[in-house]
């Protein structure tokens, strides 16, 4: 260990952090690899070890002998101080070598007020900001994750990105940089070769031209570079890698449990949700792969908890018959199942008897809007009458503690809509009070609403945000229409919001913001620690980018979008029909109950998914 780090660890809050030596973590020669990669996570150790993805590729990019993949995260503020004031560069948790020592930073990105730290932590590194800056081919500078599907506002830092699923994509790439770090490629050589891998995207090889109004005129690829780079995705997900060993955490994070993913994708087309629609097609793994991977996960980590993933879990076909092959093997060890993502149309008796077996966590629903009008014109298929009924199970099966998450601010919503929400949450206490099983310990239903943000490649990615003073006002009209003391009301704030929406929807002008926040002091932006928006007004301001032109404008279906160059697989004329559904209030159907044609099967060799 450094000795400046050593000097520095009793001064900080959360040493354990900082060290590494976890059980199951991977440790390999320097000198037998060929390749060393810096797997960097723009926000803290809690928030990255608890990440299934991070887990997944950090083994996968392991398997291969010639690689050695570690571990960076952004250290929290104290850390941060030390660091500096000591002279102590960002380090790789397993050899402790600063990250400029690496071949490839890899990072991953899945939230867009994560952009800030990704500039903190290459700047920590001693790495200048910009791939123009850094003219040698290593080290190389890459990045993908959920925030990789619009990767123009961060574009000009990165060398490249992979768009989709990595698990093969990040492998393919990385023996293509070991035969150009053995035969001396330049870098432009490299990143032409790079463009030929089928998801992976290169910025500097699009010239991006803006018309007199501010938007694109023309996005034009250079020779050999595809006009859309089509996204990766993983057909056979029980032949996939999946760690049954993954890293145990030395200090306590944030899901401090073993994860499960069902499948990927989602059948319900919600019409405001990126998820549900750039991770289709969908695709399950078996029950059987599941219990064992399952079992294998808890007896090399001592979890006392399991916790069941996708964007539905509920959905998942098998889902009785997977709990009760997990639960053979946890209920005698009292490790508890956990289902975070359930829907309230399809929650039954048996399940919630499966659930409390072991022990009971509080239940979640995400309804999403006040009024039935309101849910078909966003496709949440969710009606009054599902949730009551849901939520007459859970009380009868001694549930006391319900979250309903909501988004204001949505498209075509009303103050009726609003009031809507309150109406909700007085039946559902009513529910209760018919209903529990158990009424001596009280109950607690917690209302949460955050403001809606569009986001590209989902049928809301033309829709304005409302401007934060309306959403405020929304936010006092429902709260103070609530009035039972049962019922506890939460609500995201409207400025991080606003600023999620312009990086959301920014383009490479947008860049520009990003780097002077960060030259203002800006880091870990996703933390409201840490989160200044006068800080980011200032920098748009200086900048001479316009927020709101972003945020707040309903952009001409004619437009060329910032992310159109990325293909997800979902056609834009299915988001453009889904988006006049919204306006008539109609819903579609679900995955499997009718195939919607949006396009996505096409990125399977069979073309059918498993909707």
């Amino acid at each position: 260990m450094d000795k400046r780090l050593e000097r520095i660890l009793p001064r900080v809050q959360k040493p354990a952090r900082y060290v590494g030596g976890e059980y199951n973590q991977i440790m390999k020669d320097k000198a037998r690899v060929e390749l060393r990669v810096a797997f960097c996570f723009p926000d803290t150790y809690e928030i990255g070890m608890s990440n299934l993805g991070m887990s997944i590729l950090y083994h996968t990019m392991n398997s291969l002998e010639y690689v050695w993949c570690e571990r960076a995260f952004a250290p929290w503020g104290d850390m941060y101080e030390e660091m500096k004031k000591a002279g102590l560069p960002l380090y790789a948790l397993e050899s402790g070598d600063s990250l400029d020592r690496f071949d490839a930073l890899a990072f991953s990105i899945g939230y867009e007020m994560a952009y800030t730290t990704v500039l903190d932590m290459l700047d920590m590194a001693g790495l200048p900001l910009r791939s123009a800056d850094r003219p040698e081919l290593l080290p190389l500078v890459f990045a993908g994750g959920t925030a990789a599907v619009n990767p123009e506002p961060m574009a000009p830092f990165m060398d490249l990105f992979v768009v989709g699923e990595g698990e093969e994509m990040d492998n393919e790439l990385l023996a293509l940089l070991r035969q150009a770090k053995k035969e001396g490629w330049s870098k432009p050589t490299f990143l032409r070769e790079a463009a030929k891998i089928q998801g992976v995207y290169v910025p500097s090889l699009y010239e991006v031209c803006y018309g007199p109004d501010g938007r694109i005129a023309s996005v034009t690829p250079q020779e050999g570079a595809p006009e859309r780079v089509t996204k990766r995705i993983v057909e056979d997900l029980d032949a996939a890698p999946f760690p049954t060993a993954p890293i145990v955490p030395s200090t306590e994070v944030v899901h401090d449990r073993v994860s499960l993913e069902l499948f990927r994708g989602c059948v319900r087309g919600c019409r405001f949700c990126q998820a549900g629609h750039v991770y289709r097609p969908i695709r399950s793994k078996k029950p059987e792969t599941l219990i064992r991977q399952g079992i294998e996960s808890l007896r090399n980590t001592g979890c006392e908890e399991i916790t069941l993933l996708s964007l539905s879990t509920s959905d998942y076909r098998p889902l009785n018959e997977l709990c009760d092959g997990l639960l053979a093997y946890c209920e005698e060890r009292s490790i508890g199942l956990a289902l975070p993502s359930l829907r309230a149309d399809n929650f039954s008796m048996e399940l919630m008897e499966k659930l409390q077996k072991v022990r009971k966590s509080g239940l979640t629903f995400a309804v999403e809007g006040g009024s039935q009008r309101l849910r078909d014109a966003i496709n949440k298929n969710v009606t009054e009458e599902d949730l009551l009924n849901t939520c007459r199970i859970a009380f009868q099966g001694g549930w006391n503690n319900v979250k309903l998450y909501y988004m204001l601010g949505l498209p075509t919503e009303t103050d009726e809509d609003i009031l809507g929400i309150a109406e909700m949450a007085n039946r559902v206490l009513h529910c209760w009070r018919q209903y529990a099983a158990n009424k001596n310990r009280g109950v607690k239903i917690t209302i949460s609403t955050s403001c809606f943000v569009p986001k590209p490649h989902s049928p809301f990615q033309w829709e304005p945000q409302v401007p934060m003073e309306e959403y405020l006002r929304r936010v006092n009209l429902l709260r103070s229409a609530i009035t039972a003391r049962n019922v506890t009301y939460n609500w995201h704030d409207a400025e991080t919001s606003f600023v999620e929406a312009v990086l959301s929807r920014g383009d490479r002008r947008v860049a520009e913001v990003i780097e002077e926040v960060w030259r203002q002091g800006g880091r870990l932006d996703a933390w409201s620690d840490y989160f200044s928006f006068s800080r980011w007004m200032e920098a748009f301001k200086s900048r001479g980018v316009d927020p709101a032109f972003y945020a707040n404008r309903e952009i001409p279906t004619d437009a060329i979008l910032p992310w159109d160059l990325i293909d997800v697989g979902v056609r834009k004329a299915h988001l453009l029909k889904e988006r006049e559904q919204c306006y008539a209030s109609r819903l579609s159907p679900d995955c499997r109950r009718q195939c919607a044609g949006c396009g996505a099967a096409k990125l399977l060799k069979g073309g059918r998914c498993d909707g």
